[in-house]
């Protein structure tokens, strides 16, 4: 206890200095700065080599904090009562007098927001005056973070400091939800689309659309770096294959998500199985089909933009 005490004072302290640190979510590690900071936002997308275009999501341990920056409505209290803290992120109406730099709105007048659940951070952000924008702590493009040493692999000693908070839990990205208008769902993530139509009464679906510009949604992300192949039964020499069912045979380049179809287990093993093959010699990974139902659907989502490498 006394040592993540000790842990947060040092993270705030980087993060009053306007530095940038790596924080524990439930969904995986974020790279986090000051979102009021012109300067410590910027150093954001100098680190992750990532696009000036691209939005940040903007963490919060507080309604209080979030209604000096937001417009909130029916449909966020609904969803925020169900779902927060988690890994559900909201598309706002962004308040002409919010103090959130520009950087991490990419000039317009929305917010993406979220309240994350990890114990620490929501520890640090009570000791903090101002949100976090935080997109996930690696370099744009490839496969995001679930532990300390995978942000490690990405940014060696490039970062001043990094709270650690163990694995992420869930092991995917938060789901993306427009309250602009009509609920849209922008990106797949921790939550599942059916319970956000449950709680809003409504029968929403993945919106593809590549004119909503979102965090998560470059047409080649998450990547290890070499070529993926899909819907796969049987794998190439030296190549490895995922699996979400346990086969009858052995082979050494078996890599199970799950070996009982366990769709929320395959997702939090997603990410870190596929950074454990990457530092492999293998040319290339096969995956066996994976259905496309609840977290199979943000899994297949993940694997399509990875495959694009």
């Amino acid at each position: 206890m006394n040592s993540n005490l000790s842990n947060i004072k040092k993270a705030k302290l980087f993060l009053d200095k306007k530095e940038c640190i790596a924080i524990p979510t439930e969904t995986v590690y974020g790279l986090a700065s000051n979102a009021y900071s012109n300067k410590a936002t910027a150093k954001i997308f100098i680190l992750k080599k990532r696009p000036k275009k691209n939005p940040l999501i903007s963490h919060y341990q507080s309604l209080k904090m979030l209604k000096k920056d937001c417009h909130l409505n029916d449909n966020f209290f609904k969803l925020y009562k169900k779902f927060c803290p988690g890994p559900i992120t909201f598309i706002l109406k962004l308040k002409k007098k919010s103090k959130i730099s520009k950087n991490v709105t990419n000039n317009k007048q929305t917010l993406a927001v979220r309240f994350p659940k990890h114990p620490l951070t929501r520890r640090l952000l009570k000791n903090i005056e101002y949100p976090l924008a935080a997109p996930s702590a690696n370099i744009s493009s490839n496969i995001s973070p679930v532990t300390k040493n995978d942000v490690i692999d990405e940014f060696g000693k490039k970062i001043k400091f990094i709270l650690d908070g163990g694995r992420s839990k869930v092991g995917l990205e938060s789901t993306i939800i427009s309250l602009i208008k009509k609920p849209q769902i922008l990106r797949l993530g921790g939550v599942e689309i059916s319970k956000i139509n449950k709680v809003l009464r409504t029968k929403l679906k993945y919106n593809k659309k590549k004119n909503i510009v979102v965090p998560g949604q470059s047409k080649v992300h998450y990547s290890p770096g070499i070529p993926i192949r899909l819907n796969i039964k049987k794998s190439k020499p030296n190549e490895a294959f995922i699996l979400i069912k346990k086969r009858k045979s052995f082979d050494k380049n078996f890599y199970y998500l799950s070996k009982t179809k366990n769709l929320k287990e395959a997702a939090k093993k997603l990410y870190k199985t596929l950074r454990v093959i990457k530092k492999k010699n293998f040319k290339s990974i096969a995956v066996e089909k994976i259905p496309n139902i609840g977290f199979g659907e943000a899994i297949n989502d993940r694997l399509i933009r990875a495959s694009k490498f």
